[in-house]
């Protein structure tokens, strides 16, 4: 195959991946909140099952006005958005669906994952500033300061299982996995899992927007396109967390038949943790921030530490 071909496969791959997943997940966020908490609405656009309220989502975001603050830094403010989204595209880059499906593999494949998820919380802060709306900075501080400290569990949950692997590449980790990893990398596994739900600020822990304290936070001043933006974004943040979750603790394309069916193995452990980030959001209460640190810096460090100090002891054993 021709090298301009193939690359152009990956990225019409790539890009696929970061504009169906995100809507999947929306359209089955909308139904699954419906079914807990009896919800009408979600049900009734396109009659059976309100199967075109999706659609109707996306010509009320084009209809609506694009308006900017007038003492807005107009530049940084329409900014903000794409940077909230650049991420995650980046990360999708590097996530094996199967046996040679990636679309391109990096022997530091996780450190680049890492670095790249931190500028998110450059998005917060842009859009926060720009607005130049005390209810958006308000959110930015909060985003910031969640941000930059759950940061620190996610960081060393990965750590651990790329000790454990003995290597930096997402192939190379789910290559190495075990089933017995699923009770040894445990703890790191529902670190990970959590500081990732509140890197993307998913409830319950979305302080930052806090509709009923801070109108909706950083994102108080956005409308139609770019707030749908935003949005996007959380649903493909949603899309990379299970995802990274899947490869580097459930052994991602790993199942029976895996050499013919491992990118559905993957596929579908993606939907079963999506479908567990929308039930915490219908199941739990938004925390406190103070709560919020409390968790982060009293039980989430310590136990991710303690994981790699097991990881390093169970590794000089084998």
């Amino acid at each position: 195959m021709p090298l301009w071909l193939d690359l152009l496969i990956r990225v019409a791959a790539v890009m696929a991946a970061f504009l169906v997943l995100p809507l999947v997940i929306g359209q089955a966020e909308h139904k699954v909140m419906a079914h807990m908490q009896g919800r009408v609405g979600p049900m009734y656009a396109g009659a059976f099952h309100g199967w075109a309220q999706l659609v109707a989502d996306g010509v009320k975001f084009v209809q609506k006005e694009d308006v900017t603050p007038r003492d807005a830094d107009r530049t940084v403010f329409r900014l903000a958005p794409m940077v909230a989204l650049f991420p995650y595209l980046v990360v999708i880059l590097t996530i094996p669906l199967g046996p040679g499906l990636v679309a391109q593999s990096l022997d530091i494949g996780l450190f680049l994952v890492l670095a790249v998820l931190g500028i998110g919380v450059i998005a917060v802060l842009m859009s926060a500033w720009a607005s130049a709306n005390k209810y958006s900075l308000l959110g930015g501080v909060r985003g910031a300061a969640q941000l930059l400290g759950y940061e620190l569990p996610l960081v060393l949950a990965a750590a651990s299982v790329a000790m454990a692997a003995g290597t930096l590449s997402l192939p190379g980790i789910v290559e190495a996995w075990q089933p017995w990893w699923l009770i040894w990398q445990a703890p790191a596994a529902l670190v990970f899992f959590i500081a990732g739900l509140a890197e993307i600020r998913r409830p319950p822990f979305d302080m930052p927007i806090a509709d009923s304290e801070l109108v909706f936070g950083y994102m108080t001043e956005y409308t139609g396109l770019r707030f749908a933006f935003f949005l996007l974004a959380e649903y493909v943040g949603i899309v990379v967390i299970a995802a990274l979750t899947t490869v580097l603790f459930l052994g991602g394309w790993h199942g029976p038949m895996e050499d013919q069916l491992g990118w559905l193995w993957t596929l579908l452990k993606i939907g079963a943790l999506s479908f567990v980030i929308i039930w915490l959001r219908v199941t739990y209460p938004r925390m406190r921030e103070d709560q919020l640190q409390r968790l982060c810096w009293l039980i989430l460090v310590p136990v991710s530490l303690a994981q790699l100090v097991l990881t390093v002891a169970v590794k000089s054993l084998l």
